[in-house]
């Protein structure tokens, strides 16, 4: 049996495409560049399960309308809004990143 299709699709914003550039140099320039690749694939494919369930995350409207949290092992945390069928993904943070002090600074992803 096949599983069920989505009816939502994930798109990145071009500022979290960036911030995943950025985090994997930042890996590959501590010395572990296959290590680095691999962890950034690993967020990519978390952040595509989102089109699965996109209401799991942790509802953060007092940052932005809309938005919703979540963790990928405790140490990256995604931000995205759920628009119509698009899981859009506004926000990338690692490491103990203060994303509740950028929101003032991302699109509103709704409009």
């Amino acid at each position: 049996m096949s599983a069920p299709e989505s009816h939502y699709r994930v798109a990145f914003a071009p500022e979290v495409r960036d911030k995943l550039d950025e985090l994997e140099a930042r890996i590959a320039a501590a010395g572990a560049p296959a290590t680095a690749a691999r962890y950034v694939d690993a967020i990519v494919d978390f952040c595509e399960t989102l089109a699965t369930f996109p209401w799991r995350g942790v509802p953060r409207d007092d940052l932005l309308p809309g938005l919703r949290l979540t963790h990928y092992r405790k140490r990256t945390v995604i931000a995205y809004q759920v628009n119509g069928p698009i899981v859009a993904i506004v926000g990338l943070y690692y490491g103990g990143q203060d994303y509740e002090a950028q929101f003032g600074e991302l699109p509103d992803q709704g409009e």
